[in-house]
């Protein structure tokens, strides 16, 4: 079986989460290309944002994990790419939904209102979870707005 690549970012606010879920995802066999930031000084989030959403859209990476404080500015920044669908998990089945029923390559986690345990559950869940495809696909087809 093929080992799933990840990419992996965040802000300053979601650099302790990363770490910690970077460790566990090497720890159980997953490649992670770290994005940044590398420390807890203030950073824009956009920075790190775009470059773990292209690697995705070009296939370098299977999935992508982003975190900042509330999840939003990172959600927002990585959906105004075409192929990418990143979602924002505060809850479990969130996460789970977020895979089987819209396809989303792209995890967001809000470091400030969850738990780093809470946070490794949702991205274990995440990966672990198969796009359903049947009615989910028609909807997520209609997603990608045409040029």
């Amino acid at each position: 079986m093929k080992k799933l690549r990840i990419a992996a970012g965040c802000d300053h606010a979601g650099f302790e989460y990363k770490e910690q879920i970077k460790k566990m995802l090497q720890d159980s066999g997953y490649e992670v290309k770290d994005f940044g930031t590398y420390s807890t000084d203030s950073v824009d989030y956009p920075d790190f944002v775009h470059p773990v959403a292209e690697s995705i859209e070009r296939n370098e990476n299977d999935f992508g994990i982003l975190i900042c404080g509330s999840a939003n500015g990172v959600a927002i920044t990585a959906n105004k790419h075409q192929k990418i669908r990143a979602a924002i998990a505060w809850k479990n089945d969130i996460a789970k939904l977020a895979r089987s029923h819209n396809d989303a390559n792209i995890i967001c986690l809000p470091s400030r209102f969850i738990s780093i345990e809470e946070a490794k559950q949702f991205v274990n869940t995440f990966l672990s979870s198969a796009f359903e495809g049947g009615r989910h696909a028609v909807r997520v087809n209609k997603i990608a707005i045409e040029e």
